[in-house]
């Protein structure tokens, strides 16, 4: 579940005011990529997931995913996957990160 966040307006200190809308994107794999732990006067630890959409794919950077019952945030651009021998279209990369704590 792609998660699009989009500008709706201000509020009244001037704040953006975010609408979220929830895209529906079937035939995806998703795998763990890592996980850290901080403990350095805090308890926090990060998650990592990697997935791969159906080629063309829209995912902007500013963008959330549900995967796994869980929202975590798009970390940096997306990378549309095709090969240079045959021309076949694997799909779109993705790069999530869920940060607790």
């Amino acid at each position: 579940m792609l998660l699009r966040r989009t500008q709706s307006g201000r509020d009244s200190h001037g704040n953006p005011v975010w609408t979220v809308a929830e895209l529906p994107v079937e035939g995806c794999a998703v795998w763990p990529t890592g996980s850290t732990e901080e403990t350095h006067g805090q308890d926090q630890t990060s998650e990592r997931l990697t997935v791969l959409a159906p080629y063309g794919t829209e995912v902007r950077s500013t963008d959330q995913v549900r995967a796994r019952g869980l929202v975590y945030e798009v970390q940096g651009l997306p990378s549309s996957w095709r090969s240079p021998l045959t021309g076949t279209r694997a799909g779109v990369e993705v790069r999530l990160e869920r940060v607790r704590g």
